[in-house]
């Protein structure tokens, strides 16, 4: 009896976030895969099309732009997000006085609003920020870097590595509080020093977590809107025009609403697989 109120009151709880989820998760995500098939007019009419919009989307140079600004995007975000990561973690694995203080400095980016921190982030990069004023002090010449279509996205790389690398310090902070202290005291008998054993104790045991990381990482490039948004509108000339901004673009823009959900419906299938591989090398890799 006791068991079964015990199980009611859980369903309670978590009912307001399955209603939720599904509301504004599962219901727009099946909505926008109908309208990928369909032609929708801006007074309402849906016509069906079949895969008429799959077809646009692949003879499109605006969509295979987004795509390539996109996978540029990631390969510069993923590399400094995970090492800037794996560093502060490292820092944070000891036992100093005040650390718990540190830590939650550390975190404190990814509970910031995005739009505030892009309004942040454009006013540092911009000709009269902190940043062109460091560059004229070492007598540097400073490029403009959110009207360059060269640095614009290592730029939005750095704000993103800012946003995300406290949650992924806690990942990786926990996996190498995770680890045993006696692999690091059998490697210091062994006359190790303090890189040797980060580097053939630490980073083989965090595997499993690094992988996570990366992958998380990867997925969150694909999805990056907000700060793409606020910072750089898809611009200059559209070198950080990526696959989010081009939904948002072609919906909300030119009320491409069928298009839209078919470029939406290719992000999903890219997040999906990506998800779908993680977990199968993750579990090698575990194993």
């Amino acid at each position: 009896m006791f068991r079964s109120k015990g199980a009611v009151a859980a369903y309670i709880f978590i009912l307001p976030y399955v209603v939720f989820f599904l509301a504004f998760r599962i219901l727009p995500a099946i909505y926008a895969g109908v309208l990928s098939f369909a032609e929708y007019g801006l007074s309402g009419s849906v016509e069906f099309i079949g895969l008429d919009n799959y077809a646009r989307l692949l003879s499109d140079d605006l969509f295979w732009n987004s795509l390539r600004v996109t996978g540029i995007y990631t390969v510069i975000a993923i590399p400094l997000t995970v090492a800037i990561s794996l560093g502060i973690a490292a820092l944070c694995n000891r036992t100093l006085r005040g650390m718990s203080f540190y830590r939650t400095i550390f975190f404190l980016p990814v509970v910031t609003s995005p739009v505030m921190s892009g309004i942040i982030w454009v006013w540092i990069f911009s000709q009269n920020g902190p940043l062109t004023w460091l560059f004229n002090t070492l007598h540097v010449p400073s490029p403009d870097w959110l009207q360059s279509e060269i640095f614009v996205l290592p730029a939005l790389a750095i704000v993103s590595a800012w946003s995300n690398f406290g949650y992924d310090m806690l990942i990786l902070l926990a996996g190498m509080l995770a680890i045993p202290t006696e692999y690091y005291e059998a490697a210091e008998l062994d006359g190790t020093n303090g890189w040797q054993r980060f580097r053939h104790v630490t980073l083989p045991l965090l595997k499993p977590a690094l992988f996570f990381v990366v992958v998380l990482e990867i997925i969150r490039s694909f999805q990056v809107f907000d700060t793409i948004f606020v910072m750089t509108g898809g611009g200059p000339v559209r070198a950080s025009y990526s696959l989010t901004f081009l939904i948002y673009d072609q919906g909300f823009g030119y009320f491409e609403f069928g298009y839209a959900s078919a470029a939406g419906m290719v992000l999903l299938a890219i997040t999906l697989v990506v998800s779908l591989l993680q977990r199968r090398l993750l579990g090698r890799s575990t194993s």
